[in-house]
């Protein structure tokens, strides 16, 4: 039998490996070999002898299926009576198979949105600053105000420092033409 507790925050289940104890007629071990281990002795996961089952419980990477079998003792199969379903082998057996539904995680989504349940401090900032930046804004006008008097004053400014720079280029003309006259 399996029982199936797939995980809030990565996309996993826990998959328990529950198997009668009268099935394994006085085992001394039992372990889940599949896919997911290699399928080894060494590697296969030992199930724990509890009042009336053994059970074994593996982490599982979601949206996938895996094959598996009991092994006693290393040397003896047992296939899984109530798998989620069986692929055959060239052994002429069947593998017994957990198939794990595929899962969105959430768990991130929600990690972040506590980040920003933390931020209202920073909302108080902002009710500081509204009354400065009333004082402020007063301030800005008057500065705006004073800067279009000042663009103004530019403006005929650059005029005059054109004419200004005109009238000395005529008027070395004049004088050279002057000279020039004099000399003749």
């Amino acid at each position: 039998m399996l029982k199936k507790q797939y995980l809030k925050d990565k996309p996993a289940c826990k998959v328990t490996f529950v198997l009668p104890k009268a099935a394994v007629n006085g085992a001394k071990e039992v372990r889940v070999l599949g896919t997911f281990n290699d399928w080894t002795w060494s590697t296969g996961t030992p199930m724990a002898f509890k009042k009336s089952t053994l059970e074994a419980v593996v982490e599982l990477e979601a949206g996938r299926q895996y094959e598996f079998r009991y092994l006693i003792d290393n040397t003896t199969w047992i296939t899984d009576g109530e798998a989620d379903g069986y692929i055959p082998t060239p052994f002429g057996v069947d593998n017994a198979v957990v198939a794990l539904e595929p899962v969105a995680v959430k768990a991130k989504a929600e990690k972040k949105a506590p980040a920003a349940k933390k931020e209202p401090a920073v909302k108080k900032e902002p009710v500081a600053k509204k009354a400065p930046a009333a004082k402020k804004a007063p301030v800005a006008k008057k500065a705006a105000v004073a800067a279009e008097p000042v663009k103004k004053a530019a403006a005929p400014a650059k005029k005059a420092a054109a004419k200004t720079t005109a009238a000395p280029a005529a008027t070395v003309k004049k004088t050279e033409s002057v000279k020039k006259g004099g000399k003749k």
